[in-house]
């Protein structure tokens, strides 16, 4: 892991136009907040292939929704609080319910979010997204697996949910890592506990392993990118192998990652599985760090459960 930080909305906004140049179909929507969603990068480079429909979210869903049955490939953003949130109904009634073609890359996502408070940190969307049919759902961890994914999602033929963040954070992988959907990533070989992480705790897990590794304490992670459809295989290898099973997430530990692998565990191989993140709570306005601490997401956190 470098010690160079970016955040993955930026990442999501230099990749789009690569894409762009790639693949002419592809066409961006935004909800007037392109600046802070990094669209804008698209905008400046295909003006035509752009389209900011103001605050008026749904109408951004069902208009993505149109032209993708028209054979463009759209790339809907805003905030995840307003995408999963005010655009549900149109995601699940428009898209998912046809399995349309649409791209929706949420960015400021969980507390992370920080001193926009409580009403704009999602903690939600992963449990809403993966309950729907048809629906993908990603969590990107890095720049280097955010651009991977941009251009991957554009070849899925169907709804995808792309979660990304505000906060800037480690990034973790090396330059060209291919990664697999519905594949998790893991580091390490470690018998004395499995992490699963997703998003910006991916990086809190990887400061873990490194200091607990320096007692003797060898643990591994998993990069548990997809959320929907969850890699079966890695969750039950890790269970089989190691003594304990920890996850950590930036969302709400009803319904988010923790749920899903305990899901998997319950069906396959009952054993207990630990789950940090947002204990039901809504969260409060502070700086990101602070609250990733007070909401106990971070490697200290993780380290505490060894």
């Amino acid at each position: 892991m470098k010690d160079e930080k970016k955040a993955t909305r930026q990442s999501y906004g230099e990749a789009l136009v690569e894409l762009g140049k790639a693949n002419k179909d592809v066409v961006v929507f935004d909800a007037d907040v392109a600046g802070a969603t990094k669209t804008e990068l698209f905008a400046k480079e295909f003006p035509n292939r752009f389209f900011d429909v103001g605050i008026a979210e749904a109408n951004m869903i069902s208009t993505a929704a149109g032209l993708a049955t028209c054979g463009k490939i759209p790339f809907v953003s805003t905030f995840a609080v307003f995408a999963a949130g005010r655009g549900y109904d149109q995601i699940r009634a428009s898209v998912c319910y046809p399995n349309i073609n649409v791209k929706i890359c949420a960015t400021h996502s969980g507390v992370t979010v920080g001193e926009d408070g409580a009403t704009h940190q999602m903690l939600e969307d992963l449990s809403m997204m993966r309950t729907l049919p048809n629906m993908t759902v990603i969590s990107a961890s890095d720049d280097v697996q955010t651009k991977f994914m941009v251009n991957e999602i554009a070849k899925i033929k169907g709804p995808v949910y792309l979660r990304l963040a505000r906060l800037k954070t480690n990034i973790i992988y090396e330059e060209n890592q291919k990664f697999e959907i519905g594949k998790a990533f893991t580091f390490g070989e470690g018998t004395d506990g499995t992490v699963f992480a997703t998003g910006v705790t991916v990086a809190e897990a990887l400061k873990a392993q490194e200091i607990l590794g320096k007692n003797g304490i060898n643990i591994r992670v998993v990069d548990m990118h997809t959320i929907k459809p969850i890699d079966r295989e890695t969750i039950i290898k890790s269970a089989q192998e190691t003594k304990k099973l920890v996850s950590i997430e930036d969302h709400n530990i009803i319904g988010g990652l923790g749920s899903a692998i305990a899901e998997v565990l319950t069906e396959e191989y009952p054993v207990k599985l630990k789950r940090l993140g947002i204990k039901d709570k809504f969260g409060m306005s502070g700086n990101a760090e602070e609250l990733m601490k007070y909401y106990h997401i971070t490697a200290e956190d993780i380290i505490n459960e060894f």
